[in-house]
């Protein structure tokens, strides 16, 4: 459907588009995720024909962008970050002045217009000034410009942008109903948005892909998203020998709690599995009851904070853009950690000293938010990527 190819864009000694690579599939929400000034707009810009690339390419469904852009925008319905409307027209002069513009044929105008009308709730407004509609209307009137002609792909830059909640809830429902129909590109800097609405993720920073995968599987790129928060009461020597026996249960830290005789425990569990009920029914029959229990869950907003602040580290550490990207995908993540895994899960006799010191070291995180020995193998994958 799209693909971004080696994207490069730069203003004078800036890159603000950095070797940038990515392919959209057909009949999905994708967020485009990225702090202000990662370069999520100029990377709209370039897929729109709106300015030229430097170098890269963006083919369109097959076509160049630059090469074909006639063939290429037919694709395309855009809405950037400020709405392109003319104040002085009325809802109704202007989607006819854009269904022109588009070469929409002249029997087929008035029923699409009726209709996109509809489909994003401005009918009533037809007849009303632009200049005249509270903001949330006229980013409706927009989307319905963008709509016009039924492209295969629609890209709304920030499309909530200075909304109130409750038309951004309706904005947002608007997209997922678009979504029936079309591939939905949306940018955005709002992670409650791109969680909200999207079945797929890019994440960029300084103008560089750090990471591209649905919502859920980006979970797996954080540190201590298998983990299992608990705190119960008893003996920590009966606590760690009862959990530890539970499969699926790959370490346990424990640390003691401000109250007496309650330890708060950490479990780290094997990927994809649940062991709450066996965990439960383990303490039970140790005679330690669980106060509480709570699974780690890691929102988009730690994924997004951890990836965009480690290219942020690396940069101020070399003095430029790293050159490689962070894993690319959560999949990729946990090959890696996996592999690393093996070497790192220590014998029988380290366990055990382990958590006879655990009071102390459990529960120590890094500023990064990586748990100890998560930290070692990224630090390890961070040194690999500097001796590259």
């Amino acid at each position: 459907m799209i693909e971004v190819k080696n994207l490069v864009k730069k203003y004078g000694d800036h890159t603000a588009v950095d070797h940038l690579s990515f392919h959209v599939e057909k009949g999905q929400i994708y967020g485009f995720l990225g702090p202000n000034g990662a370069g999520k707009s100029t990377t709209m810009n370039i897929m729109t024909g709106y300015i030229a690339s430097t170098s890269g390419e963006v083919l369109i469904d097959g076509h160049n962008i630059l090469e074909e852009p006639e063939a290429a925008k037919k694709c395309i319905g855009y809405l950037p970050e400020q709405p392109p409307l003319y104040f002085d027209m009325t809802v109704a002069e202007y989607l006819k002045f854009a269904a022109e513009l588009k070469k929409i044929p002249k029997n087929e105008r008035e029923t699409q217009i009726e209709q996109v009308m509809e489909l994003t709730g401005i009918t009533a407004m037809e007849n009303r000034l632009i200049k005249n509609l509270s903001k949330g209307y006229k980013q409706r009137v927009g989307l319905a410009q963008a709509i016009l002609g039924y492209p295969e792909i629609i890209i709304l830059d920030e499309p909530t942008v200075g909304l109130d909640p409750k038309q951004i809830i309706g904005i947002r429902e608007l997209i997922k109903k678009l979504s029936e129909e079309h591939t939905i590109i949306l940018s955005s800097h709002i992670l409650s948005e791109v969680s909200a609405v999207c079945d797929y993720v890019l994440i960029i920073s300084h103008g560089k892909l750090v990471a591209s995968d649905t919502p859920e599987n980006l979970g797996k790129l954080a540190a201590g998203s298998n983990n299992l928060n608990l705190l119960v009461k008893g003996q920590k020597d009966t606590i760690r020998a009862a959990l530890e026996a539970v499969e699926g249960v790959k370490e346990v830290a424990a640390k003691k709690s401000p109250e007496e005789g309650v330890y708060a425990i950490t479990v780290g569990t094997e990927e994809n599995t649940d062991v709450r009920e066996k965990v439960f029914y383990s303490m039970v029959n140790a005679g330690c009851p669980i106060l509480e229990m709570q699974s780690k869950k890691v929102s988009l907003e730690e994924i997004f904070l951890e990836l965009t602040e480690s290219e942020k580290k690396d940069k101020d550490a070399s003095g430029k853009k790293s050159g490689k990207s962070f894993f690319k995908t959560a999949a990729d993540a946990e090959k890696y950690l996996n592999e690393k895994n093996e070497d790192a899960i220590p014998d029988n006799g380290l366990e055990e000293k382990r958590f006879d010191e655990s009071d102390k070291i459990s529960d120590e995180v890094s500023d990064n938010g990586l748990s100890g020995d998560t930290q070692d193998i990224f630090a390890e994958s961070e040194k690999e990527k500097g001796e590259e």
